[in-house]
């Protein structure tokens, strides 16, 4: 049971992600202001982009999810400690923006560490 449970975080981790960029494809201006830079202008231009980091998202998480059903876990931990660059980068762009310092770190940082360590804990490393 105590090798399920960062499986089952992993698992968690890739659905939230999945749910995350459904937002941004369904409706990214009611979403875009929770990423911590100021929320952009309300056009057409600006909605296909952020459409794009809904897209990002939901393939990272089917990416992951598609690595647990056909691979071991020390393989979906090494895609975790892969996909951990999204959120990081994610955290230095909005740092290097002048974006919320609180969501960089909170939403985007917190994210990062997670992913990581469960990923460690996937190929036994912690």
């Amino acid at each position: 049971m105590h090798d399920a449970i960062p499986f089952y975080l992993a698992g968690l981790i890739a659905v939230g992600v999945i749910v995350i960029g459904c937002f941004y494809l369904v409706s990214p201006e009611r979403i875009s202001g929770s990423f911590g830079l100021k929320p952009p202008a309300p056009d057409t231009d600006t909605r296909a982009w952020l459409r794009l980091k809904g897209l990002r998202d939901v393939t990272l998480g089917l990416l992951v999810l598609t690595i647990m059903l056909a691979a071991d876990r020390r393989s979906v931990g090494i895609a975790l400690l892969v996909a951990a660059i999204v959120p990081f980068g994610d955290m230095s762009i909005i740092l290097g923006s002048g974006g919320s310092k609180s969501k960089a770190y909170s939403v985007h940082g917190v994210t990062c560490a997670v992913i990581l360590v469960v990923g460690l804990l996937l190929i036994h490393a912690i």
